[in-house]
């Protein structure tokens, strides 16, 4: 089995996905999907530049590769203003932050991702920074030490997580606003394959872009990354020509199923499913059945599998639904065991 962080539908991103950055959207009418939010935005935005003001702190919730990076970087572009990038695991001192934030100018954007692994220390001087515009230093030790509180330009933070319930209620308290991206919808999907395969001056047909669509789990991040493997086998197999047919030849050796289902994904299922009758079973034995860290299976491999209705979280433990079955093409036990809601 190849490594979790190895999975060509892993959501996170990878280092061979730095080409995406010439493919993301500059603007709001540029983007596609998360129409909910991007009315939001754009109601955000009109009233901040109505006021001349910099824009209300925003926070970004959701599975990892739907775009919250990209929608901060539009935010900066819609509002002609600088954005400065960190990571919550990044800061690790309080010196670390107060460096970053003297530097911002008025109007300047400060995206932390992951924002919810910033250290406590950090997020008490990031409390008064984002409320009152302002950073409060202690010089000196002991008796003779005394605060400082420092003036800083009105700025806005922008933050972005996966584990919306581990960012702390004081920190969560201080976003204006707070939106939750979800996965993306087929047509969706098409119309980002489509506006990237003409950017990568790739030819596809309309089955083609659908193809690879219905295989990419919804998440944009996925799906840039299968055309570009998809386009690698086109020009060596089928003339740099992308059809049904070939999307669906090179997908299939990637061990990419119908659905997006990858062989990690089948080991889990097949675990309930083989190993322990469709459940209920623990997320600890699943994760010592196929070697792998149970936050992994929580975080990375669980959410998709939900989501399309192929598990059941019960007090008991983990079961495998009938349309999980009907997939792998197993019988349904009607007499399966009983389940505590």
């Amino acid at each position: 089995m190849a490594e979790t962080s190895e999975r060509i539908i892993q959501p996170e991103q990878r280092p061979d996905d730095r080409n995406d950055l010439a493919l993301r959207p500059r603007s709001l009418d540029e983007l596609i999907g998360q129409t909910q939010v991007k009315e939001n935005l754009q109601i955000l935005i009109a009233a901040a530049h109505r006021r001349t003001e910099p824009l209300d702190h925003v926070l970004f919730y959701g599975p990892p590769g739907l775009g919250k990076t990209t929608l901060a970087h539009v935010l900066a572009n819609e509002m002609n203003v600088n954005i400065k990038i960190t990571a919550g695991p990044a800061v690790e001192r309080a010196g670390d932050l107060a460096a970053i934030l003297t530097n911002l100018h008025a109007g300047d954007i400060l995206f932390i991702d992951e924002i919810h692994r910033l250290g406590r220390a950090i997020e008490e001087v990031l409390y008064p920074a984002m409320e009152d515009y302002a950073l409060d230093i202690i010089i000196g030790k002991g008796p003779s030490a005394r605060s400082i509180r420092l003036k800083l330009p009105r700025f806005t933070v922008i933050g972005a997580t996966t584990r919306l319930a581990l960012v702390s209620s004081p920190l969560r308290a201080r976003f204006g606003a707070v939106y939750r991206l979800d996965y993306y919808d087929q047509p969706a999907m098409c119309e980002i394959i489509l506006r990237a395969a003409k950017k990568l001056n790739v030819t596809v047909d309309d089955d083609g872009v659908e193809e690879v669509a219905r295989r990419a789990r919804g998440t944009p991040r996925v799906a840039l990354r299968l055309l570009r493997r998809v386009r690698d086998f086109a020009q060596v197999r089928a003339d740099g020509h992308i059809t049904r047919s070939v999307a669906g030849e090179a997908l299939n050796l990637m061990n990419v199923d119908l659905l997006g289902l990858d062989d990690v994904d089948r080991r889990v299922m097949m675990t309930i499913i083989e190993k322990y009758n469709g459940g209920p079973v623990g997320l600890n034995t699943i994760a010592a059945s196929i070697s792998e860290e149970p936050d992994t299976i929580m975080d990375v491999v669980e959410p998709y599998l939900l989501q399309l209705g192929f598990i059941d979280r019960t007090p008991q433990g983990r079961i495998a639904t009938r349309a999980a079955y009907e997939h792998f093409g197993i019988l349904f036990p009607e007499t399966n065991q009983p389940r505590l809601i």
